[in-house]
């Protein structure tokens, strides 16, 4: 049976169906329309779409799908909008959380200055101001009076007053921010002075029996300046000071054995902690053979001073606040926390090698009373405090003890804060040693002594007698005279003598050792 050919054209009856169809879909609603019915009373109506022709009865299915795809992109858009109006808020919020966070942090900042000021001022009253003298802190030189007291040292019942112990440290300091100049002066403790009211007493009772007041007043009429701020340092919280600066580098002079400053120290360049630095700068005893002990040991807290500085000054400015902080436990000043730090700022830059420097009062030793105290030298003194209140170091040049190698004075022609005074010791040209003495080993007990001291000793031996009674060093260059008197005071005996032929020697220098070293070194 043949196949009924499909039909390729619309009949009639097909052609009606499809108007129906469309006839229905036209009263269908559309997108926009459930839109609209969706829409809360008052909410606006998506806006006309100008670029598409309006919808008629002969709109086609692709005019409707274009009225949705308009309807969408409005959506849309809206949707970005809340959107970003929610994003808007949110930043707008965390300003507002932000700002009050740096409100509670500013207040916390201020709270705890004010609690660092209030620890730095306790005891601080009207009546300590009344005798400071009023300057620019970073804009002129100014005098500062830092006394140091150490609960730890053994004392007499006599010499302490309702728990308050005497200043065994006194510096007059010289600050001058403009050009970053410090120079530390140490004032010895057992000064006779004469204090209103209390009569005949040494330096170190006047803060004992007044306070800062008297203390401050004391010095500013000894050494002829006005003082303008003054700190009590504890020295049991100078190691909290150091720890909180990570230690501090020091070339120690010497090996100090000190069971009453707290222990051992070996000689050399080394960092310190807090302990350590404590130990050096209570180290009296261990000087006892060489000399006043308490020289020293102010010499020493010098060094440690000028440490700290160094330090300090090149510290960024959280290590500064943690110092201050530590600071504020261990000082009592007039200083606030604000001036210490625009101080430290004012340095920054500093050069703590040559521009720190160091001296101590001279005096003499005297007996009266049956006590020990020290005299001032007073043209010395006057010298000294001309040159300090000039700008200059307090010598014309660095000192330094042969004997233990250190550092008496730092005029900053020398580099003495970088390197031990046994460097600074050291001599060019030869010795030799002859033992006149009689005694066994002798003449390399010397070697070893002068050696230590960077001495170079070529050759040891006898002399031609064993009756010298004086030890006698021998030059022969007249330049050489003031190196060959150095030579004596680290041997602590004899004299020094110009060849005069008396001595064959190939050497720069001659050492005979006679009997009276040899009885020293039996002592």
């Amino acid at each position: 049976m043949a196949k009924k050919p499909k039909r390729t054209t619309n009949s009639p009856a097909r052609l009606a169906a499809q108007a129906e169809q469309a006839a229905r879909h036209a009263e269908e609603p559309t997108y926009i329309d459930l839109l609209d019915q969706a829409r809360p009373i008052g909410a606006v109506k998506a806006p006309p779409i100008h670029d598409e022709p309006e919808a008629t009865e002969a709109s086609s299915v692709d005019d409707r799908y274009s009225r949705n795809a308009a309807a969408n992109r409005y959506v849309n858009s809206q949707q970005k909008k809340r959107k970003k109006e929610g994003i808007f808020k949110k930043i707008l919020i965390a300003l507002l959380i932000l700002a009050a966070l740096a409100g509670i942090a500013a207040a916390g900042v201020f709270a705890y200055t004010q609690w660092l000021n209030s620890r730095l001022s306790e005891g601080v009253d009207s009546s300590v101001e009344a005798v400071l003298v009023e300057t620019n802190l970073t804009q002129e030189p100014f005098y500062m009076l830092l006394l140091g007291t150490d609960e730890s040292i053994d004392r007499n019942e006599d010499l302490s007053t309702d728990g308050v112990y005497r200043t065994d440290t006194i510096i007059l300091t010289r600050i001058d921010p403009i050009k970053k100049q410090v120079t530390l002066v140490s004032l010895q403790r057992d000064t006779q002075v004469e204090l209103p009211g209390y009569g005949t007493q040494k330096l170190n009772a006047a803060y004992t029996f007044g306070g800062a007041e008297l203390a401050v007043s004391t010095v500013s009429e000894i050494a002829g300046v006005g003082i303008s701020h003054f700190a009590l340092i504890d020295m049991n919280g100078l190691q909290d000071v150091v720890n909180a600066l990570g230690g501090i580098e020091v070339n120690v002079p010497m090996e100090i054995w000190d069971d009453d400053a707290g222990g051992y120290l070996p000689a050399g360049e080394q960092t310190l902690d807090g302990w350590e630095a404590l130990i050096l700068c209570r180290a009296r005893n261990a000087y006892s053979d060489y000399g006043n002990g308490d020289v020293y040991r102010a010499a020493n807290q010098r060094l440690v001073i000028q440490a700290i500085a160094s330090k300090l000054l090149a510290s960024d400015i959280g290590t500064i606040a943690n110092t201050v902080g530590a600071l504020s436990g261990a000082v009592q000043t007039d200083l606030q926390v604000n001036d210490i730090i625009g101080l430290a700022q004012a340095f920054q830059g500093m050069d703590t090698e040559n521009n720190i420097w160091t001296g101590s009062m001279p005096t003499e030793s005297f007996f009266e009373d049956e006590l020990w105290y020290e005299r001032i030298i007073e043209p010395d003194w006057s010298e000294m405090m001309r040159r300090v209140d000039a700008g200059l170091p307090p010598t014309e040049d660095s000192s330094v003890d042969f004997l233990t190698g250190t550092v008496l004075a730092n005029a900053g022609n020398a580099g003495t804060s970088g390197q031990s005074g046994k460097d600074l010791a050291a001599k060019t040209g030869t010795i030799a040693v002859r033992n006149g003495s009689g005694v066994d080993g002798l003449a390399a007990t010397v070697q070893q002594r002068l050696e230590a001291q960077g001495y170079t000793v070529s050759d040891i031996g006898d002399a031609d007698s064993f009756n010298y009674d004086q030890t006698v060093v021998v030059y022969e260059d007249p330049d050489r005279a003031d190196e060959a008197a150095d030579i004596v005071a680290v041997l602590g005996e004899g004299r020094a003598v110009k060849n005069n032929l008396e001595y064959i020697m190939s050497e720069d220098f001659l050492v005979v050792i006679g009997k009276d070293y040899a009885n020293n070194s039996d002592e």
